[in-house]
């Protein structure tokens, strides 16, 4: 039997969210070989996706079960108000299988996807928002110059060649420095992305003086909530193996994927900028395992400096 009224019926509002919806993905097992930077990657960029927006905008995180010292932190920066939306998964269900759930969850009516490895520039969100006012037939548009494999982009190719208020121009459009900044970041080999690079043409379009280049990564994006929900659900197979699916989903249903002739977001990747400072690391907590875990780390550890940091 219920005693008295819920004082939340006396209510008459509730808070009504921002027109973006930011979401991030985290997934950092533990702060060791391969991840050892990560967590403090991951706090530039949370914070440069709140400080440079240049707009209002909700911070969603979706955590696919990292390691308790990530997860601390993601919790008190929820508690804090610095999160808005926070969901920690007990097991890792892929990416793919945490887009599926994030931007079904995103109040927003644009989803602003990056990375838990993006760093934004101050004032990153206006121009991609610009493209997709621009061209409505937009389906992602990503903040740097990108040269992207063209069997993602036909359908972009073929709206812009279809619409005679619509400048096609085809040429080495992004720079090589552009274009290996980019690529470095990921861990390219540089004399096959050098080879990329020289076979593979630049598309621009331009309408109404607004320029972008054709390509996005799904690495960083802004899109429609409403249509990505027409594109979900993914299916969810590997941690990171289903992503391309996006690509290609957008691509087979001829929307545009675009990105934006200038820099306003940066893929940092598994390591600090070289300007970054450390914040205090966070208290480890007592692990399971005993002397066989710690012996088994030890030697991820060494085996990963090895190979990878000479």
């Amino acid at each position: 039997m219920r005693v008295g009224q819920n004082p939340a019926k006396s209510i008459e509002t509730v808070h009504q969210p921002h027109k973006v919806t930011a979401v991030v993905i985290t997934y950092i097992p533990a702060l060791a070989g391969y991840y050892a930077d990560s967590l403090e990657v991951l706090k530039i960029c949370l914070a440069s996706l709140r400080h440079h927006a240049g707009q209002p905008l909700d911070l969603l995180v979706f955590d696919n079960a990292s390691c308790p010292e990530v997860r601390a932190y993601l919790t008190e920066q929820h508690a804090g108000g610095a999160i808005q939306y926070l969901t920690l998964s007990e097991h890792n269900i892929g990416k793919a299988g945490a887009w599926n759930f994030a931007f079904a969850a995103a109040p927003g009516e644009f989803i602003a996807y990056a990375d838990a490895d993006v760093q934004v520039h101050p004032n990153w969100l206006a121009p991609q928002l610009a493209l997709l006012e621009a061209f409505p037939q937009a389906g992602m548009v990503t903040g740097l110059p990108l040269l992207t494999p063209p069997e993602y982009s036909t359908a972009t190719v073929a709206w812009a060649e279809a619409q005679p208020e619509v400048a096609v121009t085809r040429g080495p459009l992004v720079s090589w420095e552009d274009f290996w900044r980019h690529a470095r970041s990921l861990g390219g080999d540089e004399p096959k992305a050098r080879a990329f690079y020289d076979s593979t043409p630049a598309i621009q379009i331009e309408k109404s003086g607004l320029r972008a280049l054709v390509g996005a990564g799904h690495f960083q994006f802004v899109a429609r909530k409403s249509l990505l929900h027409t594109l979900l659900p993914i299916p969810s197979q590997r941690p990171m193996g289903d992503v391309r699916q996006l690509d290609e989903r957008i691509n087979a249903a001829g929307y545009l994927r675009l990105s934006t002739p200038d820099w306003h977001v940066e893929h940092m990747g598994n390591t600090l900028p070289a300007d970054a400072p450390h914040s205090p690391a966070l208290p480890k907590p007592r692990r399971r395992g005993g002397p066989l875990r710690r012996l088994v780390q030890w030697l991820y550890d060494r085996t990963f400096e090895w190979l990878y940091r000479g």
